[in-house]
């Protein structure tokens, strides 16, 4: 017990009080450069939204990529600064742990390879934050692109973390119009032509109401032929993530007007004239 008895305490202390500043210091400009350079990049790219007319979720996905960048040169930089505070040479623990170096190297090639796929992602604009995609065996909105990283969220409200090298096939299903489709069965008792007639004139209320469809709807005709009833398709393209919303007021819409139809077999639906 004599190392015990030979150890200046008060010298100890001191010394250890010291280490504990120095690291609440550290901790303290850590939290507030990060909020610091937080708010900062969010400045920024709103005012390069507004100057260069970005869309939103291009500046959104460029924020977020900026966010974390940020974070991790500003994660490094804290921890070479920690191991300085307990003499510790950051560089030369790396280069001199030759077995725990080589795990970093083989690490590292994952890490390059999200970074890289990550870059050419954003580079060619194939994603943007609030695009609707599929890729890696999920489906829903990207919420965040970052280095490493892609969070997608699937619309039973799981998040998915995606890393980027393991984005080999992409899928954007908001680039452009998209397509309602909706099938609707009627019995082979029915006539086609006052089905097909009813249908339409349907379609043409419902796409002056909403301003979201593009084109159509139309009646395409038969599609196929069950054990007990016929399928008509119709069709329109709508406006980005608008279809299935088109699919659900064509389906109530057209089930309305058959059941009137049924009530009153004397109604008849004047079809409008094509523009």
């Amino acid at each position: 017990m004599d190392w015990i008895e030979s150890i200046n305490w008060e010298q100890f202390l001191l010394d250890a009080g010291m280490v504990i500043l120095k690291l609440l210091a550290v901790l303290i400009a850590f939290w507030i450069a990060r909020a610091v350079g937080r708010r900062l990049i969010k400045n920024a790219f709103s005012k390069a939204q507004v100057r260069r007319k970005m869309s939103a979720g291009r500046t959104k996905t460029l924020q977020s990529l900026a966010v974390s960048a940020y974070s991790y040169i500003l994660f490094f930089i804290t921890l070479v600064i920690v191991l300085g505070i307990f003499d510790i040479n950051a560089a030369g623990l790396i280069a001199g742990a030759g077995v725990v170096g080589l795990a970093i190297g083989f690490g590292a090639q994952g890490l390059v390879s999200d970074i890289v796929t990550g870059f050419f992602l954003l580079l060619e604009k194939q994603v943007d934050v609030g695009d609707y995609i599929t890729v890696a065996g999920y489906d829903g909105i990207v919420e965040e692109v970052g280095l490493r990283t892609m969070q997608l969220r699937s619309f039973d409200g799981t998040l998915n973390y995606v890393p980027n090298r393991e984005v080999g096939s992409l899928s954007n299903h908001t680039r452009g119009n998209m397509q309602a489709l909706v099938d609707i069965a009627i019995p082979y008792t029915d006539n086609i032509d006052d089905a097909v007639s009813i249908i339409q004139t349907v379609c043409d209320d419902i796409k002056e109401q909403n301003p979201k469809i593009v084109e159509g709807p139309d009646v395409l005709g038969v599609q196929t032929f069950g054990t007990a009833e016929i399928t008509l398709r119709i069709i329109a393209k709508t406006e980005a993530m608008e279809q299935w919303a088109v699919e659900r007021d064509l389906r109530k819409a057209i089930k309305e007007a058959l059941d009137e139809k049924q009530e009153d077999p004397d109604k008849t639906y004047a079809e409008k004239p094509q523009e």
